[in-house]
């Protein structure tokens, strides 16, 4: 099983809608999917799911050693796909545990999803690469940060560069898909400016080619609880994270 972390540094930057699609991409191409919410927020399972809020979730998993993985997903319309909410308030996710001290707990949880034929494993994470996130990036595969195309995004880059190479000493493994960027808006000149100045700053390699736009489907979507592409005229967003979930597979070497 492949675990994919969706981090950033701060939030609002479209993380969530990036998780979501994301696994409805690979989902939808055959893969076993389970999209895990760790965010405390819960926004997965609030745009999927409202009842999720009563649900046991990754939380409850994490306190409890009576809690079983198989209890805690919850099937979609998709066969392929199904959600691990983030479950209910915990001392954990209060930052109650130090970082690092149930990392046995997390990787028990993914051994888990993998013994029960899950391929890929999406982790919406909480902003901010300490806490909780710290530990599902610690036991994670890769990781894929969100960046909006706006001028005050690109100012964040310098701490988020720092945050991964922390990380990437604590899980050697750890391999950086790059930066993903969202809120496109092409029409202005600020989002493009934004877009081509984060890759005059980075390394080729540390910036997805695909990017995503900003389009008020996301919302209607959210509103709907589903992914973005099953809506009516969602037929450029499934090839947009079509093409996001190439990329993912090619840069770590998973066959089609």
């Amino acid at each position: 099983m492949i675990t994919i972390g969706i981090s950033s540094q701060k939030g609002g930057v479209g993380k969530t809608t990036v998780a979501i699609n994301l696994a409805h991409a690979f989902a939808r191409s055959g893969r076993r999917t389970v999209l895990v919410d760790s965010d405390p927020q819960g926004s997965v399972g609030l745009s999927l799911t409202r009842q999720s809020r009563s649900l046991a979730g990754f939380y409850d998993f994490m306190d409890d050693s009576a809690v079983r993985t198989a209890d805690l997903i919850v099937p979609t319309r998709l066969e392929t796909l199904s959600l691990v909410p983030a479950g209910q308030d915990s001392v954990y996710d209060l930052n109650g545990s130090a970082t690092g001290a149930v990392l046995p707990r997390l990787r028990t949880f993914l051994r888990d999803l993998a013994s029960l034929d899950v391929e890929i494993c999406i982790v919406d994470t909480a902003a901010g690469f300490f806490g909780a996130t710290a530990d599902v990036l610690s036991a994670a595969n890769a990781v894929m940060v969100p960046q909006q195309a706006e001028p005050l995004g690109i100012r964040s880059v310098p701490k988020m560069l720092e945050a991964l190479t922390r990380l990437r000493i604590a899980n050697p493994q750890l391999v950086v898909l790059g930066v993903v960027l969202t809120m496109m808006q092409s029409r202005l000149p600020e989002s493009r400016d934004a877009v081509q100045a984060l890759r005059a700053i980075l390394p080729p390699e540390m910036v997805m080619r695909t990017v995503i736009p900003r389009d008020d489907l996301f919302i209607k979507a959210s509103a709907r609880g589903v992914p973005a592409g099953v809506m009516d005229g969602g037929d450029l967003m499934l090839g947009v994270f079509d093409n996001l979930r190439i990329e993912v597979e090619r840069r770590l070497g998973v066959s089609a």
